[in-house]
């Protein structure tokens, strides 16, 4: 007997790290798309589908995260807003090595959309947690994967070198 699917896969998602790290846009549609009854088929999805069980949220405020929590996830919310500064990096870097630290951990980033901030950081996560050394590489791997090309914002986000 066939298996039945659970859920919704969520918009723009993709594996960063095959089985450890993802990248969607905001679960349940966006803006004034989104919607609870998709939200919950998104989350199914994660959960029984991708085996997602940790949330690193870029939106601002609480969205999404008591339903996550409710799923089982761990979350972790890091606002990223228009005005980028470096301190939002480093704690993007620091909470997306604290949520993937754990040996099982299953993780799903994402914001309003997959943008050129949110491309740039995780090709600058690849970097500066030593996953990528050259970020040249870093840039190529990020613009593979998302299937295209990341503008001076995004490049500006990928360190020169990895943190020793």
């Amino acid at each position: 007997m066939a298996r039945m699917v659970a859920g919704l896969k969520p918009r723009g998602f993709t594996w960063v790290i095959t089985d450890r790290l993802a990248v969607s846009e905001r679960v349940g549609g966006s803006g004034f798309q989104h919607r609870r009854v998709r939200r919950e088929e998104e989350i199914t999805w994660l959960v029984e589908e991708a085996g997602i069980n940790t949330v690193v949220s870029m939106l601002p405020g609480n969205q999404n995260l008591l339903a996550y929590r409710e799923a089982g996830m761990a979350t972790f919310s890091v606002p990223i807003g228009a005005d980028l500064t470096s301190d939002d990096v480093d704690q993007f870097f620091a909470t997306l090595t604290k949520a993937t630290s754990k040996r099982r951990s299953r993780v799903l980033v994402h914001r309003e959309a997959i943008d050129d901030t949110v491309g740039g950081l995780l090709g600058g996560f690849l970097v500066s947690s030593g996953l990528v050394q050259d970020p040249i590489l870093a840039l190529a791997v990020i613009q593979q994967i998302l299937g295209r090309a990341l503008g001076p914002e995004g490049r500006s986000l990928i360190p020169a070198s990895a943190v020793s």
